[in-house]
């Protein structure tokens, strides 16, 4: 697994799987425990990450849909 994108903002993740998942590219979130655990500062980001190889195509994804990330 390799990470596509780092955020604090939680209107992103969801957004970006359901870019992935209409792309038939299969994501999973970390940190999803931690970022409860601090309540709703959002002073912890969470991460989305895909498989290896599915990385180039995930990044490309969001590039076409104005997505602005870091990766």
């Amino acid at each position: 697994m390799e990470e596509l994108l780092r955020t604090t903002d939680i209107t992103l993740i969801p957004l970006v799987r359901t870019l992935l998942d209409g792309e038939g590219i299969d994501s999973f979130e970390l940190d999803v425990n931690m970022s409860i655990l601090e309540g709703s500062i959002g002073i912890l980001p969470r991460r989305l990450m895909v498989r290896s190889g599915d990385l180039p195509r995930a990044r490309m994804v969001l590039y076409e849909n104005g997505v602005d990330f870091e990766g």
